[in-house]
């Protein structure tokens, strides 16, 4: 990395930008060498700088003397943390975090404009998208790095992802490392958390996507207006040059009029959409689609996804990978061969006459979309089992509940990760006012819920387990407990064989 031979220089370059002191005198801070820079105080190295966030409940500068022990060579933090440090160079700055991508964007060479980097934000679908368009990418032969929920990957590279969007500093960095493997692209899930908390300051993308809003997150945000518009602070000329938007979602047609950017607009079935399908033929398990797109392009192909939504996410994905120059031909090729996410819609298979889906949605809307979807190629039951997350948007619970109860010709409601509240407490806001007739049923215990789901199910039915997806483990009392509903629901097929 090229590191900053003159610190007082180097950020005197976002100066104006942002209203910043200094602790250190001028001359000080010119002989300051940077070689690196991170927010988190244990994974300082010597020559770092330490950039303090202030959280919810302790400002990160309280840190700073390990991240001092640790080798930092300088500081940024608020007013209130600079009281807190005397051994080394402080930046002091209004907001941190407004400031943090910003450095770390100057310090690693601004490396996502030299990687064709896509975001794609909304409640549902970002996932999926993200994972569709990293295959189109990597069989038309464009390396890309993948920053997501599930997972980061720098080509076949695979590491853990801690949330869905990283923290500035790590934002910037996985980006350096990508420009520096070549990638020729990068698609990020931009959360709605992470543009209210600034993380996607210094970064911008060739395409910022948009895929649909429904309730969730109103705990953080507070009501629908305030989460929509911290999703629409990603379409301007600040963080993007292109806006590709999902009409048919009313936030995405109200913000296809409102953004700044040029738009390109899908539809499952709008005309007038720069991107439509034409026909969507989903009579057997794969599915034979007539895509639409900019120019009069045509393209025929089929896919082994299912589920309304997932041909929305998946329109996205064709769309944004042509419009960056992937060739219509061979898009008509790739599609046929690529798969949804890890915990979307995927199937536990192991020789049952029933199917068996385990699913991430968990929002009301996530859930009824996903029941609908199952509904349209099972011939049987649909068997469903549901819980809500605990310490999260509680307005959101009883909806669910509606959702499964609705949707699902059986309703198991259950436990997601209960985290620091009471399970039952959560299960009874869940189905407050629903009347649960038997087989349905009200299970805490999730491992026993799923096996009770499993045990109903017959030739030609679906038993759908929703709510975590991809997730291996369960969330109770500050405790993380190893659970993975794919594992706990092929050990209960297996014992009903």
């Amino acid at each position: 990395m090229r590191p900053f031979a003159d610190f007082s220089l180097a950020l005197s370059k976002i100066s104006q930008s942002i209203s910043a002191t200094s602790s250190t005198s001028e001359a000080e801070l010119a002989k300051v060498l940077i070689t690196g820079i991170t927010h988190i105080d244990s994974d300082v190295q010597p020559g770092d700088l330490f950039i303090a966030l202030p959280g919810a409940k302790r400002n990160g500068a309280e840190f700073a003397p390990n991240a001092v022990k640790q080798g930092a060579v300088a500081v940024v933090t608020d007013a209130a943390g600079a009281k807190l440090i005397k051994e080394i160079p402080v930046l002091i700055v209004a907001n941190p975090r407004l400031v943090a991508g910003r450095i770390a964007a100057l310090f690693y060479g601004e490396p996502m404009r030299d990687l064709s980097a896509v975001a794609i934000t909304g409640t549902n679908g970002k996932t999926t998208v993200s994972t569709l368009l990293y295959q189109i990418f990597e069989a038309a032969h464009r390396d890309c790095g993948l920053i997501g929920t599930v997972e980061t990957r720098i080509g076949s590279e695979v590491l853990a992802s801690k949330r869905t969007t990283p923290e500035a500093t790590d934002l910037q960095a996985l980006a350096a490392v990508m420009k520096e493997r070549h990638m020729r692209h990068l698609v990020i899930e931009a959360s709605s958390h992470a543009m209210t908390m600034h993380r996607l300051e210094g970064a911008h993308f060739v395409i910022a996507a948009f895929t649909n809003l429904t309730q969730d997150h109103l705990d953080f945000h507070g009501d629908m207006e305030s989460y929509f518009l911290a999703k629409a602070s990603l379409f301007n000329f600040s963080y993007a040059d292109l806006a590709c938007i999902n009409i048919d979602d009313a936030y995405g047609a109200r913000l296809a009029t409102s953004t700044e950017l040029p738009v390109i607009a899908i539809s499952r079935s709008n005309p007038k959409a720069t991107w439509h399908f034409i026909e969507i033929d989903n009579q057997s398990k794969r599915v034979q689609i007539k895509i639409r797109g900019a120019g009069g392009i045509l393209i025929e192909t089929s896919t082994s996804l299912r589920g309304g939504y997932n041909f929305d996410n998946l329109l996205m994905a064709i769309a944004i990978a042509i419009e960056l120059g992937v060739d219509p031909i061979d898009i008509a090729t790739i599609v046929p061969n690529i798969f949804g996410a890890a915990g979307r819609l995927e199937e536990i298979a192991i020789g049952q006459d029933f199917t068996a889906l385990v699913d991430y949605a968990h929002t009301p809307d996530a859930v009824s979309n996903a029941l609908a979807s199952i509904r349209e190629f099972t011939t049987g039951k649909v068997i469903a089992v549901l819980g809500c997350g605990g310490d999260r948007d509680p307005m959101k619970r009883p909806l669910m509940g509606q959702a499964l109860n609705t949707n699902a010709d059986i309703a198991i409601f259950t436990s997601d990760n209960p985290r620091t509240e009471n399970p039952d407490a959560i299960l009874q806001a869940m189905t407050a006012g629903i009347d649960i007739a038997q087989p349905s049923r009200m299970i805490s215990d999730r491992a026993e819920a799923i096996a009770y789901a499993i045990s109903l199910a017959g030739a030609g039915d679906t038993v759908a387990v929703l709510g975590k997806g991809h997730e291996l483990g369960q969330e109770i009392n500050g405790k993380t407990l190893d659970f993975d509903d794919r594992i706990i629901m092929a050990k209960a097929i297996e014992a009903k064989r």
